[in-house]
C-alpha cells in the first residue's frame, strides 16, 4: 500500500548527468531547499560512469558560444544563447571549485586529469550528501498530477508532492518511454538514433577491420551531408569520429531512408583535382615506383593494396605504364569510395536519441514548461543532441544550470 505523500521544495526526475548538476545547484542557490532526487533503476549517473570508455568525456574545450553551438544537429539556435549564461569554460570552473581539474586531448574532448569516471561520480555525490539532497532508486515515475500549488508524483510504491519540479529523465528509444510527458500536453518530437555506425552490406572491406584512417572524409550520396575525420573499418563496416559525427547531422534522414543509403568516403580528405594532379604527374614523369608497393597519401598499406586491387592495378605495375583508364578507377575508390549501408550498429556508450520534448514548449531563458508552471526540464530529455566529444554532457550541464537558477530565483521570490 503505498504511504502518504512526502512534500518536498523540489523534485528531480533523473538520476543522472542533468538532474544531479540541477539538483546541486538548485540546493547551492537556495540554502534550505528540500530537495528529492528520483532514479528509475538502482545505478545512479551510469550514463558518466561509461562515457568516453570509463573516463567521462565532460566537455569539449571550446570557449565561444557560436562555434560550440554549432556541434549540436539539433538545438543548435537556443543553445548559442544559452552558452552565454553557462558555457564549457564554466563547467571546468564548476569542477575545479570542487576539487576537480580537466585537461584537454589534442581532439578538444576534456577530460578529469585522473582519467576516471569515478572522480566525477564521487563529485556529484559528495555534493549532493554535502547539500542534504535526498536520493531515492528504483522509483519510476507512472503519473504526475499538476495541482494549484504543487504537484503529485506517482510511483509504483509511493506518493510525492513537490512545489517545483525538474524532469531530466534522459532520452527513451521508443515513444511510448514519453507518454507521461506526453499526458502532460508537452509535444514530443519522435525519438530516433543518434550516433551510430553504418553496417556495409556487401562487406568487402572486412578484412581490413581494425585499420583507420586520421583524416578521412564521409559522406552521404545525394545530399550535403558531409563529415571529416577519423575513419575505422570495423569487421560490420565503417566507425570512427567522422561517420559517428556524420550519423548525428544525418539521423533524421537516415531513419527516413530506414537506413539503407550509401556513403562514400574520401579516404585522401583532399580534393578530387588535387588527387588527380598527383596521379597524372606521377604518370607524366615516368615513375618507375611500383604502384601496389608504394602507398599515397599516408595510407596504410593494406588499404591502399585493397583500392589498387578494386581499380584492377597489377601488382608489379609502375606509375610510368599505368593507363589513363586505371587512374580514373583509383582516383575513384581514393576520393569517392562506395559503401552500399544496410543497417546501422549503435555507438553504445555514447547512446544518445534525437528527439524527445520540444523545444517550443519551453521557456528557453529559464527551461520552465510554458504550459505549466513550476515544471522545468534539462538534458537529453529534451529534442536537443549534440555530437559526440563532450557535447551533449555540456548541453546537460547548461540546461540544468540555467533551470536550477530559475528554480532558486523563484524560491527566493516565493519566500
Amino acid at each position: 500500500m503505498p504511504s502518504l505523500p512526502q512534500r518536498y521544495d523540489l523534485i528531480v526526475i533523473g538520476g543522472g548527468a542533468a538532474g544531479f548538476f540541477g539538483a546541486i545547484n538548485a540546493a547551492e542557490k537556495s540554502k534550505g531547499l528540500r530537495v528529492l532526487l528520483l532514479e528509475k533503476s538502482t545505478k545512479l549517473l551510469s550514463k558518466v560512469k561509461v562515457s568516453g570508455g570509463g573516463r567521462c568525456n565532460v566537455t569539449h574545450h571550446c570557449f565561444s558560444p557560436a562555434p560550440l553551438s554549432q556541434h549540436y544537429p539539433r538545438g543548435q539556435r537556443p543553445l548559442k544563447n544559452m552558452f552565454h549564461h553557462f558555457q564549457a569554460s564554466d563547467t571546468i570552473a564548476w569542477f575545479e571549485s570542487r576539487g576537480v581539474k580537466l585537461k584537454a586531448e589534442e581532439d578538444g574532448r576534456m577530460f578529469p586529469v585522473t582519467d576516471n569516471s569515478q572522480t566525477i561520480i564521487d563529485c556529484f555525490l559528495n555534493e549532493a550528501g554535502r547539500l542534504r539532497i535526498e536520493i531515492q532508486v528504483s522509483q519510476e515515475i507512472i503519473k504526475i498530477e499538476p495541482k494549484q500549488d504543487y504537484f503529485l508524483l506517482h510511483t509504483s510504491t509511493a506518493h510525492f508532492q513537490a512545489a517545483q519540479l525538474l524532469i531530466a529523465a534522459g532520452g527513451y528509444n521508443k515513444p511510448e518511454g514519453y507518454q507521461w510527458l506526453a499526458n502532460l500536453g508537452h509535444e514530443i518530437a519522435k525519438p530516433i538514433p543518434s550516433l551510430f555506425t553504418f553496417n556495409d552490406s556487401e562487406k568487402e572491406f572486412t578484412q581490413l577491420m581494425g585499420v583507420a584512417v586520421p583524416n578521412a572524409e564521409v559522406r552521404i550520396a545525394g545530399s550535403k551531408l558531409s563529415q571529416r575525420g577519423a575513419v575505422l573499418i570495423t569487421h560490420w563496416g565503417l566507425s570512427g569520429p567522422a561517420v559517428i559525427k556524420l550519423s548525428a547531422w544525418a539521423a533524421e534522414d537516415l531513419f527516413k531512408q530506414n537506413y539503407t543509403f550509401t556513403t562514400l568516403v574520401n579516404w585522401t580528405g583532399l580534393q578530387e583535382t588535387e588527387v588527380r594532379n598527383l596521379l597524372m604527374k606521377l604518370k607524366g614523369d615516368n615513375s618507375k615506383k611500383q604502384i601496389t608497393s608504394s602507398p599515397l597519401f599516408g595510407l596504410p598499406k593494406r588499404l591502399w593494396e585493397h583500392l589498387c586491387t578494386k581499380a584492377e592495378i597489377e601488382e608489379g605495375k609502375i606509375w610510368a605504364d599505368l593507363p589513363n583508364k586505371s587512374i580514373n578507377k583509383l582516383i575513384e575508390f581514393l576520393y569517392a569510395c562506395a559503401f552500399r549501408i544496410r543497417g546501422k550498429t549503435t555507438f553504445k556508450e555514447e547512446f544518445v536519441t534525437c528527439g524527445g520534448v520540444s523545444l517550443a514548449d519551453i521557456d528557453l531563458k529559464t527551461m520552465e514548461s510554458k504550459k505549466i508552471p513550476n515544471l522545468y526540464f534539462a538534458g537529453e530529455v529534451l529534442n536537443l543532441d549534440g555530437e559526440t566529444g563532450g557535447f551533449n554532457f555540456q548541453a546537460a550541464w547548461t540546461t540544468s544550470y540555467l533551470a536550477a537558477s530559475a528554480i532558486a530565483e523563484k524560491e527566493k521570490l516565493q519566500n
